[in-house]
């Protein structure tokens, strides 16, 4: 990121791929729309300008196997996974798919250090959850916010990880990769019945019955997070937005509205002010019938953003 002038103090980072726009069939090319929608209705309504986007480079193959397996990189990479492993996954492979996980997770490393210069950075794409140490599934090849956690481990940026994963699915493959690693606690909320079916265990795992509404979904929320940040003590935070739990999702079977998932946003992102911890945010899932209420669904975590920290 260049900085010019008074831009030093830039309110909001937001970090996306130019290289989302790949071949994929028609069922596969919708919920991708919103990667390039979002960053232009913020720049519309002016919540941001083009000074606070930037652009990641590839993530090096030495910090992807701080996470991954040999193995599993190598068959993406040389683009030998079976079928059973794409099918898996769920995207028909190509080397710009996995091109592209490389440049969204490198955008989450560079949220999470910017998040620790300004309080709090959003990643546009980001929160593949569903991707394991040794496979992929659920859309997810690379995990974005497993990477960047080992990375601030690694580099010995932080001692404690608190990761709080919201979208409606479980987020299996985030639980699996630090299930030996007591510096990052995992808390995935979602819904019960919901994919995958087999669950992995997180740390905390909050499992929420078919078609909760707001009361019930805030309750359970606020009722939670503050005695984790007490129990844990975290100095850095990954939260994953997923919009997936509002009432018009295709595929989130929850029944939250539009202000009560922002209402979650909101106090996830004060509680993470009010206690002074960076917090680096992914957008995760959303698949409602209609792209508008995908895309002001997750512009809401931006604007929240925007309004409480800066």
């Amino acid at each position: 990121m260049h900085y010019y002038g008074n831009l030093y103090f830039v309110m909001l980072k937001i970090a996306y791929s130019t290289i989302y726009k790949y071949e994929l069939p028609e069922k596969h090319r919708f919920p991708m729309i919103k990667y390039e929608l979002i960053p232009e209705q913020l720049l519309y309504e002016g919540t941001i300008t083009e000074a606070n986007f930037f652009h990641p480079e590839a993530l090096t193959e030495e910090v992807i196997l701080w996470t991954h397996e040999v193995d599993y990189w190598q068959k993406l990479k040389t683009q030998s996974l079976t079928k059973k492993e794409i099918r898996a996954i769920g995207f028909p492979m190509s080397e710009i798919l996995v091109r592209r996980g490389t440049h969204i997770s490198q955008g989450t490393i560079d949220c999470a250090l910017y998040a620790q210069q300004y309080g709090v950075a959003m990643n546009v794409a980001g929160g593949t959850h569903h991707s394991f140490t040794y496979k992929g599934e659920g859309f997810c090849l690379l995990n974005d916010i497993g990477i960047a956690a080992n990375y601030l481990l690694k580099k010995k940026l932080v001692q404690q990880i608190l990761v709080i994963d919201l979208d409606v699915h479980q987020g299996n493959g985030t639980a699996q990769i630090f299930q030996q690693e007591e510096r990052v606690f995992t808390f995935s909320m979602h819904g019960a019945k919901n994919y995958p079916g087999r669950k992995e265990q997180s740390d905390l795992d909050i499992g929420l019955p078919d078609k909760t509404e707001d009361d019930h979904y805030l309750k359970v929320l606020k009722n939670s997070l503050p005695r984790l940040l007490d129990e844990v003590q975290p100095d850095f935070i990954f939260y994953l937005s997923g919009v997936d739990v509002l009432a018009t999702d295709k595929l989130g079977r929850l029944s939250l509205s539009m202000q009560g998932c922002k209402a979650r946003d909101r106090f996830v992102l004060e509680t993470c002010k009010l206690h002074n911890i960076p917090v680096a945010i992914s957008m995760g899932g959303g698949y409602s019938e209609r792209i508008a209420h995908i895309v002001n669904a997750h512009a809401n975590t931006f604007r929240l953003a925007q309004e409480i920290y800066f």
